[in-house]
């Protein structure tokens, strides 16, 4: 596991001229949406920020599909679809990123559900091969891990990596008013090749933009 990993990782920092952008999130409005649709759920039906992040990311994805594909024969290829794939540690080591297709297309209670099916059988090695190819663009999630920013590195011949840090209170001012309010941190890792900072730009823009109006995605 460890030697296919620094083989992938070295080839992606060999091959790939990366660039980094991240941004800060303000996370109340999509706090209060889960907390309202939580309310009276038993806590195994619950959802959790992480499906949250990945609707975002896969919408966003679908606004900007510059950022969602393939880097092959020279050339940029879009993805046929947003498939995230989803980095997943592993008890004994190692990660493994299935892949959730369409994932810009799923409800959020779906993608929830999914994201938990897959996540647990990651862990007990019974995957399908469907649900190991065929990747658009990979998002890792550290928050639970208590990691408050997480800089990936491009899984290829993909373009591009996001990733989402642990959910925090931080000071924060609105309307010239300074409070406390639960952010998330935001980060991309884009092939040069592909793109530019100011496409990255505009890919965590939508993200913050689809995370303010979580009733919506």
């Amino acid at each position: 596991m460890r030697r296919a990993i620094a083989n992938l990782m070295s080839r992606s920092k060999r091959e790939i001229p990366h660039y980094y952008l991240s941004t800060t999130n303000d996370f109340a409005a999509a706090g209060e949406w889960l907390h309202r649709v939580n309310r009276g759920r038993p806590p195994a039906d619950r959802m959790v920020p992480a499906a949250l992040l990945l609707k975002a990311a896969a919408v966003a994805a679908h606004e900007v599909p510059s950022l969602n594909g393939y880097w092959q024969n020279n050339g940029f290829v879009p993805g046929p679809a947003v498939n995230l794939g989803v980095a997943v540690s592993l008890r004994e080591g190692g990660l493994l990123a299935p892949v959730i297709h369409g994932a810009d297309t799923l409800p959020t209670d779906t993608l929830m559900a999914t994201l938990k099916d897959l996540v647990q059988r990651t862990r007990r090695g019974r995957l399908r091969g469907s649900e190991m190819s065929g990747a658009t663009l990979t998002v890792t999630n550290l928050g639970d891990q208590g990691v408050q920013t997480v800089f990936g590195v491009i899984h290829p011949p993909q373009v591009a990596l996001v990733g989402f840090g642990s959910v925090t209170e931080r000071p924060w001012a609105t309307n010239g008013m300074l409070g406390v309010r639960p952010v998330v941190t935001a980060t991309l890792a884009a092939d040069h090749r592909a793109t530019d900072a100011a496409v990255g730009a505009r890919y965590l823009t939508a993200v913050d933009r689809l995370l303010q109006k979580p009733e919506e995605l």
